[in-house]
């Protein structure tokens, strides 16, 4: 007959195999130093964790230096900041949910891990495109909603004053947030799980060139000869050329629309190009996992 007294528990050895007695409790600098190791090994080859060090920081300088020279050189002539800020804000954001829209619509069959079934049945990448198209318009109608009620309420600032160019602003808007969107996708099939954070960064590499904060004439003059072929930079130079009863910003938006349009139509060919590239070579397969 066995004596049980002294037999240790399922949950204790357990607990003394996770956490261990003794001097197996002690803090170990050598341990500490290789998780440190082990962490920093993923930079190396990590453009997303790289962009994460250099590129935010200098982005948020760059972003808030053309704000603050716009202020210092064109303070006499602006009529109301908060209503250059809070609009351009809003609108911003209506770039960024149709971006969103598109992306996390992708990011989520991959996370439940249905991409596969979706297109091992009948669905064509244009359907699956075309879907997540309305799906992001419906979450940008939510959110401006939500953000339009929010600014009358605590700013007191109506939106509305834009007027009639608000709706072409807003489908322009969308439109560059879709093709950012359906980048973003392509991106994240070919690459896979590496390319993920550009679901959330991707739209931010445009703002510095969006002048969402500032008119072109801000920027040097290089970087302005970028930012005329992005096409949410006109539709804010548009809105504040409304908001400073400017000339009606006709130009501007024949420019967003153009060049929207035609940049929707290369980031969709290049969606299903890079589709059949994946499928191909079973790339499908191995992204989430």
């Amino acid at each position: 007959m066995r004596a049980e007294g002294n037999i240790p528990t399922s949950p204790q050895i357990a607990q003394t195999s996770l956490c261990g007695d003794g001097d197996e409790d002690e803090m170990k600098v050598h341990r500490v130093y290789a998780l440190v190791v082990r962490h920093l090994y993923l930079y190396r080859r990590s453009l997303p964790r790289i962009m994460e060090i250099f590129y935010w920081p200098f982005l948020d300088l760059v972003i808030w230096g053309f704000i603050t020279i716009y202020l210092m050189k064109f303070q006499e002539q602006i009529p109301g900041v908060v209503t250059f800020f809070l609009g351009a804000l809003i609108l911003w954001d209506v770039l960024f949910r149709a971006q969103q829209g598109v992306t996390i619509a992708f990011l989520e069959e991959i996370w439940a891990r249905n991409l596969m079934n979706l297109f091992a049945s009948p669905l064509k990448p244009g359907e699956f495109l075309a879907a997540t198209m309305i799906m992001s318009t419906v979450k940008v109608l939510a959110v401006s909603i939500v953000m339009v009620a929010c600014a009358g309420l605590f700013y007191s600032y109506n939106i509305f004053v834009i007027g009639v160019w608000l709706i072409p602003f807003v489908l322009n808007l969308v439109l560059t947030g879709w093709i950012i969107g359906v980048l973003t996708t392509a991106l994240i099939m070919r690459f896979g799980q590496e390319a993920e954070v550009l679901a959330w960064s991707m739209v931010f590499l445009f703002q510095p060139i969006s002048c969402v904060f500032y008119p072109m004439e801000v920027l040097p003059g290089w970087l302005q000869a970028i930012a005329w072929v992005n096409p949410a930079a006109h539709v804010f130079e548009g809105m504040r050329g409304v908001l400073t009863a400017a000339p009606e910003p006709m130009a501007h938006l024949g420019w967003a629309t153009g060049l929207n349009l035609l940049f929707l139509g290369t980031v969709v060919a290049l969606f299903h190009w890079m589709f059949e590239f994946c499928r191909e070579r079973g790339l499908l397969v191995r992204i989430g996992e």
